[in-house]
Parts: C-alpha cells; sequence; structure tokens
C-alpha cells in the first residue's frame, strides 16, 4: 500500500496549505476532486499517489479509470481495497465473455475510424486519444465535483468539454503529451488539436501541475501561462521500509551491478547507449534489465552485446509495484540514459531516477533538462553524460567501478537526496497548496473560442 503522510500530517498541511492560498475551507464541507485519467490504476503511480494525498488531507477523492487487461484489472481490484478514495472503472474490456468481445471491437473500430478521417482527410478528432474517451467524458458529466484534473490525453478533451460548460478543471501534464513519443510515432498523432487542449486547460485552467521546474517553464513560455507548479513524480520515503534485502536478480555481491529498468525494453528507451557503452567499460560488473520486452528483442539485445559481455548480461520480468523498490535496491548503479528524441523526454523526470535514488543507487544520467535539474539537486548522487555519447557513459562508470569509495560516497548521496528532496512526502506540500487554491477560486469559465 502507499504511504504518503505521516501521522498528523494532514491537519497541519491543510492548515498550511489553506492559509498560503488564503482559502477559507472549512473541514466540515468535503470539498470532492475527480481525477480524469482513463486507465489502470496500478500502472499510473502520479495518480495514485496524489488521490491519496489529496484524500487523506481531507477532499473526497474518486479516480475514473478504465480496465483493459484481466491481470492489471486484479492488481487495481486489489488496491481498490486499501487505497483512501474511490476508484471507478468507467470502461471494463478486461474479461473474454461474448459481450465484452463484441465492446472491444466496437471500441477498436470507433478508434481506427478516427485515426482514418485523421491519416485520410486530416481531421484531429476525439477517437484518436483512445478507447475510454467517450465513457470518460460521459461519466465525468456525472459528476458535481469541485475540481476535475486530467491525467492523460484522453482525460484533456473531457475537461475541455467540462470547461466549457463552467466546470472548475485542472491538469497535470504527466508528459508533455502534444510533445511526446518517437518522431515516426508523432505523425500519427493529432498534435495541433493537443497543443490547442493543453494551452486551453493551461491559460484557462484553475490547477496546473507537471514533473518538473524544466518543463513548468517550458510550458510557461509556449502558452504564455502561468508556470504549473512542479511537483517531481517521487516515492515515499515510507516505502524504504518494505525493502525485504533479498537477493534475486544479481549473482554475487562481490561483483558491482547496474541495474536499468522500464515498462518495455526495446529501442528508444535508453538502452542503446548502455549496450554501445559496453566495449569501454575496462571493469567487472553484471548488468540487469528489467522490463517486458517487445517482440524482436533478443536477436536486437544479441546484436548489440559483445561477446564477453553476454553471461554477464540478464533479462528480469516485471515485478508488482510493492517489491519493485526491493529489486532495485539489490544492486550499486541505476541506469538513467533517457534520449532527446521528444521535448517531452528532454524535459521531464522519469520515475527510474527517482526510484533510483530512494533506493541508495549511485545514478549514472543522460543529460536531458530533467535529469540535469535532478543532478543539481541531488548533491553528488547523479553523475551526467552527454545523451547518445557511449564513450562518455563508459568513463563514468568506470569511475565508480575503479573506486569502491566513490561508489559508497555516491550511493550514500543518494539516499540523502531522497529523504531532503525527492521523495512524496517532500513534493506532497506542493499539490495540497495548489488544489486548496483551485477550490477557493471559483471557476474561471471563459468562453470557448469561435
Amino acid at each position: 500500500m502507499i504511504s504518503c503522510v505521516q501521522d498528523g500530517f494532514h491537519e497541519d498541511a491543510w492548515r498550511s496549505c489553506a492559509t498560503h492560498a488564503g482559502a477559507c475551507i472549512k473541514r466540515g464541507t468535503m470539498p470532492s476532486l475527480v481525477l480524469l485519467s482513463g486507465a489502470h490504476l496500478c500502472h499510473n503511480p502520479r495518480v495514485l499517489k496524489e488521490a491519496t494525498t489529496l484524500a487523506r488531507a481531507g477532499f473526497d477523492v474518486e479516480v475514473l479509470g478504465a480496465w483493459f487487461d484481466a491481470s492489471l484489472k486484479a492488481q487495481d481490484r486489489a488496491l481498490q481495497a486499501r487505497v483512501p478514495f474511490r476508484f471507478t472503472p468507467v470502461l471494463d474490456l478486461a474479461e473474454a465473455n461474448v459481450s465484452v468481445r463484441i465492446r472491444r471491437l466496437a471500441q477498436r473500430l470507433r478508434t481506427k475510424a478516427g485515426q482514418l478521417a485523421y491519416g485520410v482527410a486530416g481531421m484531429p478528432n476525439r477517437w484518436q486519444l483512445g478507447y475510454a474517451v467517450g465513457a470518460l467524458g460521459r461519466a465525468a458529466h456525472q459528476r458535481k465535483a469541485d475540481l476535475f484534473i486530467a491525467h492523460s490525453e484522453a482525460a484533456l478533451i473531457v475537461a475541455q468539454d467540462l470547461l466549457d460548460s463552467g466546470r472548475r478543471v485542472g491538469v497535470d501534464m504527466e508528459d508533455w503529451f502534444s510533445e511526446d513519443l518517437l518522431p515516426e510515432a508523432r505523425k500519427h498523432r493529432p498534435t495541433g488539436m493537443l497543443r490547442g487542449l493543453e494551452r486551453r486547460l493551461l491559460t484557462q485552467g484553475a490547477h496546473a501541475t507537471c514533473p518538473s521546474h524544466a518543463m513548468s517553464e517550458a510550458l510557461a513560455s509556449t502558452y504564455g501561462c502561468p508556470p504549473p507548479a512542479a511537483i517531481y513524480n517521487a516515492f515515499p520515503w515510507a516505502d524504504r521500509n518494505s525493502i525485504d534485502g533479498r537477493m534475486k536478480d544479481r549473482r554475487t555481491r562481490q561483483t558491482p551491478s547496474i541495474h536499468w529498468y522500464s515498462q518495455m525494453i526495446g529501442r528508444g528507451r535508453g538502452l542503446e547507449d548502455l549496450l554501445a557503452a559496453l566495449p569501454h567499460v575496462k571493469h567487472e560488473a553484471e548488468i540487469h534489465l528489467r522490463g517486458m520486452p517487445v517482440a524482436g528483442f533478443d536477436d536486437w539485445l544479441s546484436a548489440r552485446v559483445p561477446q564477453k559481455w553476454r553471461h554477464r548480461v540478464f533479462v528480469h520480468g516485471l515485478v508488482p509495484n510493492d517489491e519493485l523498490l526491493s529489486r532495485i535496491s539489490e544492486h550499486d548503479i541505476g541506469l538513467a540514459g533517457e534520449m532527446k528524441f521528444s521535448i517531452s523526454r528532454e524535459l521531464t523526470i522519469t520515475n527510474k531516477i527517482l526510484h533510483y535514488l530512494l533506493a541508495g543507487l549511485a545514478v549514472v544520467a543522460s543529460d536531458t533538462a530533467g535529469q540535469q535539474e535532478v543532478a543539481s539537486r541531488a548533491h553528488g548522487a547523479v553523475l551526467l553524460y552527454p545523451s547518445g555519447d557511449a564513450p562518455a557513459l563508459a568513463a563514468q562508470i568506470n569511475r565508480l567501478l575503479a573506486s569502491p569509495e566513490l561508489l559508497e560516497r555516491t550511493k550514500a548521496c543518494a539516499l540523502l537526496a531522497a529523504r531532503e528532496t525527492f521523495c512524496w512526502e517532500q513534493q506532497e506540500k506542493t499539490l495540497l497548496a495548489s488544489a486548496v487554491r483551485a477550490v477557493s477560486e471559483p471557476a474561471r469559465y471563459v468562453e470557448a473560442p469561435p
């Protein structure tokens, strides 16, 4: 279970945030918030953390999600029994019965039609934004919440519809949606429509957050909006209490271990630099990769791993969220080799680098603007290298592997940075201040442009 705040924090946090925002909210009014996701709860830790914090601070919170996968649905059901807010799937396509198969086919055809309308006629439309967009909109309009917060592309257009009806809305730019993905994938995305949605919500919404100061400044410059509140997508320091101390990944503690993880393993996810660096690494180490391999990954990996490293590269499957920190903490060095293929990826701060800090790993990271921001605030915990420069990456890895003293010192700096800055207990105060401010002000409805 995610534990986002310590006992006794909520009352003080509420009062301090309300004072900061100039709010006049009585504790008994229970302002209501709806977080618009349209996805599985277990695969969206930012929504989970934010909803938990807001509920424990006194808000009446509901998350509108969706179910697409049976195993993830089971994880969501387990979470539902433990979290202090309501999770409502607005669409359930996870079962294997005939009725669900028909609904899934109908959703697929509608999405395909939307994509064809854009690809053939250049007509951007809401159906391009995913299966859940229609159900998410219908469910949201039935709610009478004090604030709706969009957390996904599908949620952006739902939030705009709510704004048009005079409702108070906000947005969490988990990613810079219109500036995300690889260049070849962006050709098929309605980026113009997404930019319009982002501009509208950021300039007219009552609440806006994003995962880094670098992204906040860029959004403000691009859209002429107030800078969104930067909330690092960190994890609770209290999660360290659940580290099991077991060794399931690495073969021995005598050989240093390098760890990398992602939901999916394949090209474009930051592994290219590491694999290209291996011929330049002068010291022995184990390499541990975790995630779900994409089609053809085995051949892709074999073609890039030097012969002498093949017995030292290990691939692990995904583990439950409550075990991930334990598995990361087994290792010594965490690699965050984010690539600069999009503005969003350049400016964001991923879960990966923050998880490494919380686990107490020395971090070697590419020099994206987001990761430079982390390095500047995690004094001594992060060694940067120019993205795409494999020899430079190898040089930083060699520095750590050549000096056990430097490696241990860097790992200690990581824990200090996580405790003082990069943990959820430090970040949630900013979220609460923004949410209290938003529900304290009148809805800023502005007539949509013709």
